[in-house]
């Protein structure tokens, strides 16, 4: 992205400052600067390049997010010579910082101190903090969040659920490089005008002040702020060392985005199946899955079946094979010749899309994540289901009751 002409300064915060995005009134400009800072603004410093670094990496999380479908504001910029500035989507903040734990940790274990520091929590816990510096960002729960007006209950439930699919979807891609996520730090805001207005989208940024992330799972490893925090003398070898951690977390960070290439191959064993291929090929193209199709049939081209298997295992390193037949002789003869998985097209396009997902989606953080949404709405269209269902039986009891 080509350097933005700003606009006026809008706010300022510790480490950021926001524009305005001369003739585009729904946008903003985000600029990272150098500061660095601890026990809210109790330490500052300033490192040399750290608003490079910090825009980059929160570029690169929220292009992962959007990728697998989440509501973010991020539109642009952030990782090229852009003056450490990204385009966002306007929004009214909420004054809340939501924190995911996957690990006992840091706040949490001081006041659990009945849990074991560096324990895996199961399930994960989600924690509301007030955006207060002056009082030290405290703790709240969602009922006096609701009773002060801040958010809704529909809010917080969907803050909720963000906030676990961030932190899962994060905790893959650190995963796949030997790195526990411990936990995660983000914000919420409503979009302010424009296309969608009042939505809820995660904001704000995710850099590496945004989490507690534990090479090999060891803390003594660690490559985020908590180093900063930690520094018993804060001279410029110490601050060299934790810019040297934000430059391998930015470059680890580049990587996520990035899709693996796989292929689903759809094979009919006659023309008579060309319509239900053509149906799975559209659930399976719905998650950004690409796909080949052919009529290759084990009784008339038993010869033209194995070569299909040779060619395409030839050609694509991560294949999976669809078997579309009326029986069993055509998924028998693929799952014998190939060694690729090879699924039976006779189950429902939306499980066999969710299977190819799943596999694909083991070295794919991309896929993951997606694979991840749609398991998040099928549950919420069946939680909406039901709330449906029980205020109809309300009404009708109410009708019987008059």
């Amino acid at each position: 992205m080509a350097r933005v002409n700003k606009g006026i300064e809008i706010a300022r915060g510790k480490t950021k400052i926001l524009y305005e995005y001369p003739d585009k009134p729904d946008q903003l400009v985000v600029a990272q600067t150098d500061q660095i800072s601890a026990g809210d603004g109790a330490r500052r410093n300033v490192i040399a390049g750290k608003g490079r670094l910090a825009a980059q990496t929160t570029a690169r999380v929220f292009r992962l997010l959007n990728l697998c479908g989440l509501p973010t504001h991020y539109l642009n910029g952030g990782e090229d010579d852009d003056d450490n500035e990204m385009v966002v989507r306007r929004c009214n903040m909420i004054p809340l910082e939501v924190v995911t734990r996957g690990v006992a940790a840091g706040s949490f274990v001081k006041r659990n101190p009945n849990v074991q520091r560096g324990v895996l929590l199961v399930p994960r816990v989600t924690e509301f903090f007030v955006k207060d510096d002056a009082n030290h960002d405290p703790m709240i729960s969602p009922d006096e969040i609701v009773s002060r007006g801040i958010a809704a209950p529909h809010e917080i439930a969907a803050m909720t659920e963000l906030s676990r699919l961030t932190f899962d979807i994060l905790t893959h891609a650190w995963r796949r490089r030997d790195v526990l996520l411990v936990d995660l730090k983000i914000e919420f805001g409503r979009l302010a005008s424009g296309e969608n207005q009042g939505q809820l989208v995660i904001a704000d940024v995710i850099d590496n002040d945004s989490w507690r992330i534990w090479p090999q799972g060891r803390e003594d490893l660690m490559l985020d702020k908590q180093m900063y925090r930690n520094l018993q003398n804060v001279d410029d070898d110490a601050l060299g060392r934790v810019k040297l951690a934000y430059e391998k977390v930015a470059d680890l960070v580049g990587s996520f985005p990035v899709m693996r290439p796989g292929m689903v191959a759809v094979i009919a064993d006659s023309s008579a199946q060309i319509e239900r291929t053509n149906e799975i090929v559209s659930a399976v193209g719905q998650l950004g899955l690409p796909t080949v199709r052919h009529v290759a049939s084990p009784a008339t081209t038993p010869g033209y079946v194995l070569q299909l298997v040779g060619q395409l295992e030839a050609t694509f390193a991560r294949l999976l094979f669809v078997a579309v037949g009326e029986n069993d002789l055509l998924r028998a003869m693929l799952d014998a010749a190939s060694s690729s998985p090879v699924f039976d097209g006779r189950r429902p396009s939306s499980e066999l899309t969710m299977q190819c997902a799943k596999l694909l989606g083991l070295e794919d953080t991309v896929l993951y994540g997606r694979t991840l949404l749609m398991q998040a709405n099928a549950r919420s269209t069946v939680v909406h289901a039901d709330a449906s269902l029980q205020h109809q039986g309300t009404i009708s009891q109410g009708a019987a009751l008059g």
